[in-house]
């Protein structure tokens, strides 16, 4: 990997902030609190962590103003004062990933399988043993790892990267500067069919998948085809790996799920929702703008309001969770004598 070193100055001039100390310190990359020593900047997000930033020996520091008021009496390497330090530190962390990435040889490899009846553009990177079917249209920088498919009249933004062996079916579109991680699968088949004397009729799903600009999505993760209208992600989604949208969903722009979470067939989501690890959705809801669900919930019904939503059961330990399982089992029998203990006590009273 190349190393590189930057000016203090140069970054805040880049990214803003407040610099207190030398601009021409130089930093050669971002390092934890703990590690970080005289050749690299650091960073502090949490306040639990403030006595840490006051013993690193960091060249530099990002933080706010709040922490500045604490760390500051104690630290005495530069500071970077942002409102948002750990934004700040993704931005710069982006800008040494720059600076050290080699950059994708332009052309197609010559084991690679290109229709000619596709479109590549000139500055685009095709890998070694990819696929691209005919009709397909490869905008430019996009990067196609090794092994990728891209099917038939298949569209790819300017700057997207599909990393090794990711699968794009036919007519789907992907947006400028998404960025999609190996074993993705975008486009297969909605899990569509109806049921016919116990056997099941295949439907065809025959929509396609959208996705919007600037879209991030995990490995092993998959969205399916619509089965007549088409899936939507729009701008801005993120998605962790092994994520599983089913067909005719509908993803709002800036939504983030994390890992394993799965959303069933037709569900709309929102704008700026959040869903942690290993939840759920069923098909056919709606789940408004700003909604924030807690890992392993399982959404059973829409949600019209915007908020944060947990439902699942507190881990126990086995045996007092069989007993709280028992007694839900007996809720509704319980339920009909504390009501026939109330009409009888009504009864009492009003004699």
């Amino acid at each position: 990997m190349t190393t590189v070193s930057i000016r203090l100055g140069e970054l805040v001039d880049r990214f803003g902030g407040q610099l207190i100390g030398s601009p021409d310190i130089q930093v050669a990359g971002i390092a934890p609190l703990s590690d970080a020593d005289e050749r690299y900047l650091t960073f502090l997000t949490n306040p639990k962590f403030r006595s840490q930033a006051e013993l690193t020996r960091a060249a530099a520091l990002i933080l706010s103003a709040k922490d500045l008021e604490h760390v500051g009496p104690v630290y005495t390497g530069a500071r970077i004062v942002a409102d948002n330090p750990y934004a700040y530190f993704a931005h710069v962390a982006q800008h040494f990933a720059s600076l050290q990435a080699i950059p994708p040889e332009q052309g197609v490899h010559p084991t690679a399988h290109v229709s000619p009846h596709a479109i590549v553009a000139p500055t685009a990177s095709i890998g070694p043993n990819a696929t691209v079917e005919a009709e397909a249209v490869i905008g430019e920088h996009a990067v196609i790892g090794a092994g990728v498919f891209i099917g038939r009249g298949v569209s790819i933004g300017d700057g997207t990267r599909l990393f090794a062996n990711v699968t794009i079916y036919d007519y789907c579109v992907i947006g400028q500067r998404c960025t999609i991680q190996s074993g993705a699968v975008i486009g297969a088949e909605g899990f569509g069919f109806a049921n016919e004397s116990g056997k099941w009729v295949k439907i065809p799903q025959t929509g396609r998948v959208l996705i919007g600009d600037h879209v991030e999505i995990g490995a092993n993760t998959t969205i399916d085809r619509g089965a007549l209208a088409d899936t939507v992600i729009e701008e801005g989604v993120i998605l962790d790996n092994q994520i599983q949208i089913g067909h005719n969903c509908h993803i709002g722009a800036y939504t983030a799920m994390a890992g394993c979470v799965g959303v069933a067939g037709s569900a709309k989501i929102g704008k700026y929702c959040t869903f942690g690890g290993a939840a759920m959705v069923l098909g056919h809801l709606t789940i408004a703008d700003k909604v924030h669900i807690s890992s392993g919930s399982m959404v059973s019904r829409s949600i019209l309001e915007p908020g944060q939503y947990t439902g699942f059961y507190p881990l126990a330990k086995n045996a007092d969770w069989e007993k709280s399982a028992a007694i839900v089992r007996n809720l509704s029998t319980m339920r009909e004598k504390i009501r026939q203990l109330e009409k009888t006590i009504k009864s009492l009273t009003e004699k």
